[in-house]
């Protein structure tokens, strides 16, 4: 896996076009491109190449690795409990507004419906559940290992040997956490952010590009 910070799409967002930021990126993506081997969805794309973004999802050997969406806080109560989510940082009203755009985005392009997996923390199946993709089941190597740093290798593992048993035929979406995700990929996702990664015909997990949701 190729460990990086990709460039994202801001969904709703806008930059002026004669900004120094968007004058440069253009260079700056495609020398970031070069020097770690990825294909980079930048910033600013015109409609035919979000399309092909897109496209690649629906096209088989992809998986969307998607942060839980806004729940304010670090961490976890020290009071949590698996199942009970008054004890766990739950998603704000914010929060479930968002998650319910990521998957109005993901209808609008073309992906009304996929295998959609996550983490047994609360704020990440109720961000699973309101994507409204199809049924969520509960993969609990998904789970957070935030608290449980000695967990990181050995749970990172397991992701892998068990991403790597998925035939990955039709749209998967795996809802999780930053920690899960950057210990996976290299990339550090915003709340919401949707991370995609291509495996290759020997199993090769390759970062995409990310999609980054207000």
């Amino acid at each position: 896996m190729h460990a990086s910070k990709v460039d994202r799409i801001g969904i709703g967002r806008t930059q002026p076009k004669d900004s120094p930021m968007m004058r440069c990126l253009p260079q700056i993506a495609a020398a970031v491109a070069v020097v770690i081997g990825l294909v980079v969805a930048p910033f600013g794309l015109s409609a035919s190449e979000e399309a092909r973004f897109w496209s690649a999802l629906k096209s088989g050997g992809h998986v969307v690795l998607m942060r839980h969406a806004l729940a304010p806080g670090m961490g976890d109560p020290s009071e949590f409990a698996l199942g009970d989510c008054s004890t766990q940082r739950n998603l704000s009203v914010e929060g479930r507004k968002q998650a319910a755009r990521i998957g109005a985005r993901f209808r609008a392009n073309g992906l009304a419906a996929a295998q959609v997996l996550s983490s047994q923390w609360c704020r990440c199946l109720e961000t699973a559940e309101l994507l409204g993709l199809g049924p969520v089941e509960q993969l609990p190597v998904l789970n957070s290992f935030f608290q449980r740093p000695d967990r990181r290798n050995q749970q990172t593992e397991a992701l892998k040997a068990w991403l790597d048993s998925q035939d990955l035929e039709g749209p998967l979406v795996l809802v999780t956490h930053q920690v899960n995700i950057t210990a996976l990929t290299g990339v550090y996702p915003a709340s919401g952010e949707v991370v995609v990664v291509r495996r290759s015909a020997n199993g090769e997990m390759t970062v995409v590009g990310s999609i980054e949701t207000d």
